[in-house]
């Protein structure tokens, strides 16, 4: 009886030592995940937030972060068609995190970068018809997170974007918005681009968009001034090289 007893003690004792080292495994591998996020190694970070999900499929933070990296590993593919698969299963996640907990910011900020994604190349009509869609996401991920950078960074493209329409699909917007939309003009990109750099300032990215929507405004001295801030700042990944590109393209257009 007592050999029994020590058995299932040890027996117990192992199933329980084997949780507790998969428990740890999954908080080192999230922590691991969220440092490729600060980095922005987009590949490494997909596929952690790749096995994390397969590990966990309720946890909210893990499918946030899923969804985020399918947004921008699938901009990395080689094709269109293989992007907007990755696109397809970002949006599928993030509505996934919405259901889960829809006071969420970064669930309505993912959803809306999934959007985006997958109007990037679309038509005239398709980016119309998700343009009230992304705004009303972005809208509530900055109301339940007035800090948040990326969702001012997706709010400047936005009013960037639709204040780029030509006049006949400005009217298709306003038909959509029943008026013309709050917002949606080049000052409010600026503002909305200023307010990511101040909440997320060593991101070249912000900094770039900021230098292009002055130069769409042709204020080439702002231009210029925020395209070599951007330049000034560390060049840590991909992220950021494609960043300087970008400015060195829109700097070499003001000589």
């Amino acid at each position: 009886m007592k050999t029994k007893s020590a058995l299932l003690l040890s027996v117990i004792l192992l199933l329980t030592a084997f949780t507790s080292v998969d428990a740890q495994t999954n908080d080192e591998l999230y922590t691991k995940g969220l440092k490729y996020r600060e980095e922005r190694n987009y590949k490494e970070g997909f596929f952690i937030f790749q096995k994390l999900m397969k590990a966990d499929s309720s946890n909210i933070s893990y499918i946030q972060n899923g969804s985020y990296f399918y947004s921008k590993y699938g901009y990395q593919q080689a094709t269109e068609a293989i992007k907007q698969s990755y696109y397809k299963t970002s949006e599928m996640l993030a509505k996934k995190a919405i259901k889960m907990d829809a006071k969420s910011a970064e669930s309505h900020y993912v959803y809306a970068m999934a959007l985006g994604r997958i109007n990037e190349n679309a038509g005239s009509k398709q980016k119309i018809n998700s343009s009230k869609l992304i705004k009303s996401e972005i809208d509530l991920a900055l109301k339940l997170n007035p800090k948040h950078p990326g969702a001012w960074h997706i709010l400047g493209r936005w009013n960037r974007t639709i204040a780029g329409f030509n006049a006949v699909e400005k009217l298709a917007v306003n038909a959509l918005f029943g008026g013309v939309p709050a917002g949606a003009t080049y000052e409010d990109a600026v503002k909305s681009f200023t307010n990511a750099v101040i909440n997320e300032p060593k991101y070249k990215l912000h900094q770039y968009e900021l230098a292009a929507t002055y130069y769409e405004l042709d204020n080439y001295t702002a231009a210029k001034v925020w395209a070599d801030k951007a330049l000034a700042l560390p060049t840590q990944s991909d992220d950021d090289r494609n960043s300087d590109a970008q400015c060195k393209t829109l700097l070499a257009k003001m000589k």
